[in-house]
């Protein structure tokens, strides 16, 4: 068997086409095509506004940055995430205050939030943790309670459901990410999206270096030359062959969830017998869209031998994630105690992700099944 990669891209020939269209046109940086793919989000979504720029990293620090913050501010947010999650918070001068997880679905727990609120609390950040939504009603009722801004990382959901509404419906700004191992790709990319129209007006300048004019109002012979810098802004701008990749892509997104859908389905059926295996929790009110698919290994495992072993089989396994407060610049500058999130300590000792991709077939689902079954016979 080939070299099962956890999760890649699906690119054909449609998608090529559309870029080659653009990459013949006049326009190859920001261009008609980047809103002509906002509005096939929010269509898509059902949301007022968003914004794309040139990755989920980049939408995730803009939007905090819209909210304008004052320094110093805390955002409680979980630590079981890629640190982009974090990483938009300190960019921004604030404190990101981590929070346990529920163990059922790698969430973090609202609860747990309570337990962290302070008088110098300003947001929750929350991650709907591989496409299965967060427990945004609680989650909802504490900022309301608080007084405090929610910020979405919907990295991981694009298409995903909470109560019968779309992701991208309940926080002050939702995030997206187009890279090749989500739902949709545009090569590098994200998406902010939104219902306030002062934040999608600002958001629209943060991402162009604070410029209160896009490109199309500046082109043309009777174009004027004046414009004015209104804030601190990044040049997170994306191109416009990526878009048309992106709108392509979001054509056939239905597509490519029912496809991870059914594997998630077929790797439950067939690894509902395996005794050292946990598998993820889908609660009802949901509609998961699996980017990635997680168990849990049994404490009798060794996770790390578990890893090798897979991978020295052409299983492309991973680990999702380390937490955020274990790596060298979190541990440096931030006092974090692990004893604090044991929830998040259980899950990283025992976790394990397996390939999950619309290209794979029942197969290779088969394979990693069987696979990861010898693993007790080879120890």
């Amino acid at each position: 068997m080939k070299f099962i990669p956890y999760g890649r891209q699906w690119i054909d020939d449609e998608d090529i086409e559309e870029v080659i269209k653009i990459l013949k046109g006049d326009w190859i940086t920001t261009g008609p095509m980047v809103k002509k793919f906002e509005e096939a989000l929010c269509t898509y979504i059902g949301c007022d506004y968003a914004v794309a720029v040139n990755s989920g990293t980049s939408a995730l620090d803009i939007a905090v940055h819209s909210l304008n913050l004052p320094r110093g501010s805390e955002v409680i947010t979980t630590p079981l995430t890629f640190v982009a999650t974090s990483n938009s918070i300190v960019y921004n001068n604030l404190k990101p205050v981590f929070s346990d997880i529920s163990k059922d679905t790698r969430n973090i727990d609202p609860d747990e939030i309570r337990k962290k609120i302070t008088k110098k609390t300003k947001a929750i950040s929350y991650v709907d943790f591989a496409g299965h939504p967060a427990d945004i009603d609680e989650i909802t009722e504490i900022a309301r309670e608080y007084n405090l801004y929610l910020i979405e990382d919907a990295c991981h959901a694009l298409g995903a459901e909470y109560k019968g509404r779309k992701i991208g419906n309940f926080a002050d700004v939702t995030i997206f990410s187009f890279h090749p191992v989500k739902h949709i790709t545009t090569g590098e990319g994200g998406m902010v999206a939104l219902h306030d129209e002062d934040l999608y007006e600002q958001l629209k300048m943060l991402r162009n270096h604070g410029i209160d004019k896009e490109a199309g109002e500046r082109y043309g012979k009777d174009a004027p030359y004046a414009y004015d810098v209104k804030y601190l802004g990044r040049n997170y701008r994306i191109t416009d062959f990526q878009c048309a990749l992106g709108l392509s892509q979001l054509k056939k997104v239905e597509k490519f969830i029912e496809k991870r859908q059914h594997l998630a389905h077929l790797y439950n059926e067939l690894l509902k017998d395996v005794d050292f295996i946990e598998l993820p929790v889908i609660k009802e009110y949901t509609t998961h869209v699996w980017h990635i698919y997680t168990v849990l290994l049994d404490d009798s495992i060794n996770r790390d031998t578990f890893f090798n072993y897979m991978r020295n089989k052409n299983i492309g396994v991973n680990v999702h994630y380390i937490p955020v407060y274990k790596h060298s610049y979190y541990s440096k500058n931030f006092t974090v105690d692990p004893k604090h999130y044991p929830v998040t300590e259980e899950v990283f000792k025992r976790t394990i992700t397996l390939p999950l991709h619309p290209q794979m077939e029942k197969e290779h689902v088969e394979y990693v099944v069987s696979t990861a079954n010898s693993f007790r016979k080879s120890e």
